[in-house]
């Protein structure tokens, strides 16, 4: 039980500290080893940290860092190139000024969708949303949840086929693709829209009853929303090319080849299935990106910039994550992580997808991060849950889509980075805007997914 006591203390400081400001990169090694001081079996340190740790982060950030830095250049690529805001002012003329809340949160997932991260989506698209809502008097509090559903769910984890990270680790460990369970997904993403924009929109209802707008002396206030951009169809084109060169690759290019070479010691002693996934979509993000740039730049001096930019801008999330990953796998090496392995498992012993629904839930709000708590989650219980699955003839595609849907629900508690980066972006408080962000990015989607899980238990 010290043991077991040693984790959970770990993980309470985690959040504590991460919500308080604190570099994970500088908490994941020390709460990490902290833990292993509690264990009854002493627990060497450095070697902990030299074997255990660092090797585990190492090969995280080794696998994903394609995916970080060409996405990271995508998205910056895309905002630059004035392609984020030319899509988010055409879904306000489409939508009008009815449904203003609805065109933001769709602007902002289709841009999601495309791989530009959640960081640049809310950058890219608040200037217009903030001037959008001015302009018809809607409360600015209601900003942040607005951005937060079309940034921090339905596109980053339920859509089939989108590029995020989120949507891309559980690959490797289901032999998946990111188009796993298109079914699924198409629904989940439907009903998290659905029940975010109705919560929104009576939001919004309430307030003007109540006689409350805009409102006045906000921080970062935006200038006007009209400006150069390009058009609508061009700006779009590479959102396209990310989806279809992926689609491509993964359906149609890659199964043909002899890949015969990746068992050997040369490549890892791996498989085709382990790395199709991944495959497919650092191809995709190549050729959306050198799409905007032969298109959209001019000058080589900004291109060359905004390269830079995106390219040092993938760092810090990379890092992050993979500093989780290295702490959520030394706590699985430690023999109290066994108590808390079978605790996890045994909440639903014949169906894997509660158990991953909850763990990675869980992990993921401790952490204040999807992909940290989806890593370390996966990391501990990836092979366990993929061979329930197998054992239990549970479709490993639905493994993929419910632990990827289940990163992007408990993750949003105060203390998230990409919440407290969306307020700050927004000049709002926790006090202001969180009920709304908690609403529709951590209640709604993990209503969502736990119904979709329940409506699969039926079939199994």
């Amino acid at each position: 039980m010290l043991g077991v006591m040693g984790i959970l203390v770990s993980l309470g400081l985690l959040m504590f500290l991460a919500y308080r400001g604190v570099s994970v990169i500088l908490l994941a090694p020390v709460l990490a080893l902290l833990a292993c001081l509690f264990q009854a079996d002493g627990v060497p340190l450095l070697a902990t940290y030299t074997q255990v740790f660092m090797p585990a982060m190492g090969d995280f950030a080794a696998r994903y860092f394609p995916i970080f830095l060409l996405g990271a250049i995508f998205g910056k690529l895309m905002q630059d190139s004035g392609c984020a805001r030319s899509i988010a002012l055409q879904f306000r003329d489409w939508l009008g000024e009815r449904h203003a809340v609805l065109s933001i949160v769709l602007a902002c997932g289709l841009l999601e969708y495309g791989g530009v991260s959640a960081f640049v989506v809310a950058f890219s698209v608040y200037p217009l949303a903030a001037a959008l809502f001015r302009e018809l008097d809607i409360p600015k509090r209601l900003l942040g949840g607005t951005l937060a559903l079309g940034a921090f769910t339905f596109a980053m984890t339920a859509l089939p086929g989108t590029a995020q990270i989120h949507n891309v680790i559980p690959m490797s460990y289901f032999g998946t693709t990111a188009f796993a369970a298109p079914v699924l997904g198409l629904t989940a993403a439907v009903m998290m829209v659905g029940g975010g924009v109705l919560w929104l929109n009576w939001r919004l209802r309430a307030a003007r009853r109540a006689g409350e707008g805009y409102g006045t002396g906000h921080t970062r206030e935006p200038e006007a929303i009209d400006g150069g951009v390009p058009g609508f169809w061009t700006a779009l084109l590479p959102i396209v090319a990310v989806i279809g060169v992926n689609l491509v690759m993964v359906r149609y290019v890659m199964p043909g080849w002899d890949t015969g070479y990746l068992g050997t010691d040369a490549y890892g002693n791996t498989d085709f299935e382990s790395v199709r996934g991944l495959w497919g979509i650092i191809p995709a993000l190549l050729v959306a990106g050198l799409l905007v740039a032969a298109v959209h730049f001019r000058s080589r001096a900004g291109l060359n910039r905004t390269l830079s930019d995106g390219a040092m801008g993938s760092l810090l999330p990379m890092f992050n994550t993979a500093s989780e990953v290295g702490y959520g796998t030394t706590i699985a090496t430690l023999a109290a992580f066994a108590v808390v392995k079978e605790s996890v498992l045994n909440i639903s012993p014949g169906n894997p997808l509660i158990s991953e629904m909850v763990a990675v839930n869980v992990l993921a709000g401790i952490t204040g991060s999807a992909s940290g708590g989806l890593g370390i989650a996966l990391s501990a219980l990836g092979e366990t849950y993929n061979e329930l699955a197998a054992s239990l003839g549970v479709n490993p595609e639905f493994m993929h889509r419910i632990a990827s849907m289940s990163s992007g629900g408990f993750d949003s508690l105060p203390h998230n980075g990409a919440v407290i980066t969306l307020l700050t972006i927004c000049g709002l408080t926790h006090r202001q805007a969180y009920p709304d962000i908690a609403v529709v990015s951590l209640l709604i989607p993990f209503l969502v997914t736990a119904t979709c899980v329940a409506g699969l238990s039926l079939i199994l």
